[in-house]
């Protein structure tokens, strides 16, 4: 009719009240965008370079060969009866892919500050990118592991399927840090200054260079209160069938790593609702 106004709907978004509880159909409504930001993250990281996807063979495949001369040749390291390069090379893999996505995932929220000030997302969208974006690198290594376990003669014991349960610890591990990490970055800028020096005391931490097995085995619960001890030792374990982490062990990696998630989650969430104006 003419003269009247017409009628719009205005549509408020408003913090969740709640921040331990996570809505998962509004973030599986999103998945199209963490797939997006996945790709482009790939694009980005690997535009414009000679070797392109090979960085993600070179650089597991140079620390191996550094790992193996220094701390395996030089040293006398045991490697629980492994080949040196097969030693270093599995627990590289998982090490590698959960400290570059807590890197990559702690200045994600900066990265994408334009985005978020403008646009209403599911910020956790975000740091999953990261998360999903290195499982890529992981699976092109993976595929030379494989190969090289043949080329010494090893082929991958019967608790191969076992890969899976430590994949997923490493994954949820990855995932909570980056959530912890990401959230504390946007009120804190100097926590990525930090960070590198944090991930190289823990990879020292953790039986990179040297296998778990030399751990006293009294002692080994409390040494698997780090997620990345048990993640590696039986990432390698499966894979080859040496040096079985424990079942407590395993426990207590797997108990830590729900509770540094679901604390992550109610910490982002929290973070979430005043995100844009501390970005």
């Amino acid at each position: 009719m003419t003269g009247q106004t017409p009628y719009t709907a205005t549509l408020r978004i408003e913090p969740s009240r709640e921040p331990w509880r996570l809505d998962l159909p509004e973030i599986w409504r999103y998945r199209h965008l963490a797939l997006l930001l996945t790709w482009r993250d790939l694009r980005i990281r690997y535009k414009q370079t000679l070797l392109g996807a090979a960085w993600a063979i070179l650089q597991p495949l140079s620390t191996m060969l550094f790992f193996g001369l220094f701390f395996g040749r030089l040293a006398r390291l045991p490697s629980d009866g492994l080949p040196y390069p097969i030693f270093y090379y599995s627990a590289l893999l998982p090490w590698l892919y959960v400290s570059h996505v807590v890197a990559n995932g702690t200045n994600v929220l900066h990265e994408h500050a334009r985005i978020i000030g403008r646009v209403y997302f599911p910020r956790i969208v975000l740091p999953v990118a990261s998360v999903l974006g290195g499982l890529v690198d992981l699976g092109i290594a993976f595929i030379v592991l494989i190969l090289m376990m043949f080329w010494y003669g090893l082929i991958p014991s019967m608790w191969l399927p076992a890969v899976v349960f430590f994949l997923v610890l490493a994954v949820l591990t990855a995932t909570a840090l980056s959530l912890w990490l990401s959230a504390l970055n946007s009120r804190f800028r100097d926590v990525k200054y930090g960070l590198t020096f944090a991930l190289q005391l823990w990879m020292f931490a953790s039986p990179v260079v040297y296998p778990m097995t030399i751990v006293p085995e009294a002692w080994r619960p409390l040494y698997a209160l780090n997620p990345m001890a048990v993640v590696i030792q039986g990432f390698r374990w499966a894979l080859t069938g040496q040096g079985f982490p424990g079942a407590t062990p395993i426990a207590v990696s797997t108990v830590c790593v729900i509770a540094l998630l679901a604390g992550g989650l109610v910490f982002f969430r929290r973070t979430e609702a005043v995100m844009a104006d501390l970005l």
